[in-house]
């Protein structure tokens, strides 16, 4: 079973949708939107990622700005509950399979953990 982290509205989490069903891979797709990964969950998938919380983090975000997460003083604990709580901030899609994960920019990186 290979999992995604998926939003609709992202054309790159779309042609990574449409990459893994092509390759015949049963899918199960989680709108991180609406059902976001807990702390917990999150530092898995960075592990898995070979990610600091830090990188997964979209900066463009209104919220990134907002919530003054350029700062550098702050620490993967506080960075990682700012996706927690907002979850658009989280970097997509992450694609989850055989014990990795892998983001899916560009969407043919996923084909590496299949």
């Amino acid at each position: 079973m290979v999992r995604i982290y998926h939003n609709n509205r992202c054309s790159k989490s779309r042609a990574t949708l449409a990459l893994l069903e092509e390759h015949g891979s049963k899918v199960e797709v989680i709108n991180y939107l609406d059902s976001p990964p807990n702390a917990s969950e999150l530092a898995v998938l960075l592990k898995q990622l070979g990610m600091t919380p830090r990188e997964l983090l979209r900066s463009g975000e209104a919220e990134y700005q907002s919530l003054g997460l350029g700062d550098p003083a702050l620490d993967d604990a506080t960075l990682i509950a700012a996706m927690v709580a907002h979850p658009k901030l989280i970097e997509r899609p992450i694609v989850v399979a055989n014990g990795k994960a892998a983001l899916g920019r560009p969407p043919e990186a996923v084909l590496a953990i299949l």
